[in-house]
């Protein structure tokens, strides 16, 4: 796999850029590639290089990638004033703090929406999706959406104030384990032992929902490289993300492009992508 990025700052020039209105809201959205489609939903404090670091990855394997733009400055490396920023603007924002009500977040439904859109433009058997820390818990919720058929949780951190809280209504929770158990389709985990925004009670709470269908990694706290903005060891597939062979965390990145690649049927079914590099 090859990458091309700039860790101070990504001008994302490689990603088409299209404007894409889901549930009355319009978001840009980087798209790359060819081959089926994978929602890479970013983490705090937005689009930094090392998360389209991630994205090429995914892209060079073999995949259409589709990056929206929910929160932060693009191409913007993380630092703590971009994530205090990023923070203050995105938590006071009902699409993401639906949830913590019991509602049906705005957020999850214009994901999903996206989902779908990417798989229409993108064709196979359907799409694959990543959240990563304050996005985390969506890629869950997006198993609503009956094309995706494989999601990845990396450190999913909400909510904040409550270390065993899922961030997932009762109800979406009933309906995501029927689909699961329905379609004989798992949900894979990842996170660092030492991180203190995602704990072991949170994984141990979706467990205890989804059973076997959820899929759990934890890695030691030795397997971290750069603690970034946070802290702590947090990042499994970006920051803290260690790009050397045998390393955890590159065994980690390819555990989920391989998952991806199994779920979409890369292999087998390389002719049913009609997608494009750039096409939205």
């Amino acid at each position: 796999m090859t990458a091309r990025t700039d860790i101070d700052r990504d001008s994302l020039d490689d990603f088409g850029q299209h404007d894409l209105t889901f549930e009355g809201e319009t978001k840009r959205v980087y798209v790359a590639g060819t081959g089926p489609g994978v929602v890479v939903m970013t983490e705090m404090p937005g689009i930094t290089p090392h998360v389209a670091r991630f994205a090429r990855w995914v892209r060079d394997a073999g995949f259409t990638v589709w990056m929206p733009s929910l929160f932060g400055r693009d191409g913007a490396a993380p630092t703590i004033e971009l994530a205090g920023e990023a923070m203050r603007s995105t938590c006071v924002r009902r699409e993401f703090q639906a949830f913590a009500a019991g509602e049906q977040s705005p957020m999850a439904l214009w994901l999903r929406r996206l989902a779908a859109h990417a798989h229409q433009r993108c064709g196979g058997p359907g799409v694959g999706a990543i959240g990563m820390c304050f996005t985390g818990n969506f890629a869950l919720t997006m198993m609503l959406e009956p094309s995706v058929l494989a999601a990845v949780m990396s450190q999913p951190s909400l909510p904040f104030d409550d270390p065993a809280g899922t961030f997932v209504s009762p109800d979406d929770m009933g309906a995501v384990k029927q689909r699961l158990d329905n379609d004989d389709l798992t949900v894979l985990a990842y996170r660092f032992e030492g991180d203190t925004f995602c704990r072991a009670a949170r994984f141990e709470a979706f467990a205890s929902e989804l059973g076997d269908r959820f899929v759990a990694t934890v890695l030691p706290d030795s397997a971290a490289g750069d603690r970034g903005w946070v802290g702590v060891p947090h990042s499994v597939v970006t920051t803290s993300l260690i790009d050397e062979a045998g390393q955890p965390t590159i065994e980690a990145r390819d555990a989920i492009v391989r998952y991806f690649a199994e779920r979409l049927q890369l292999a087998s079914r390389p002719g049913d992508s009609a997608a494009r590099q750039g096409r939205g």
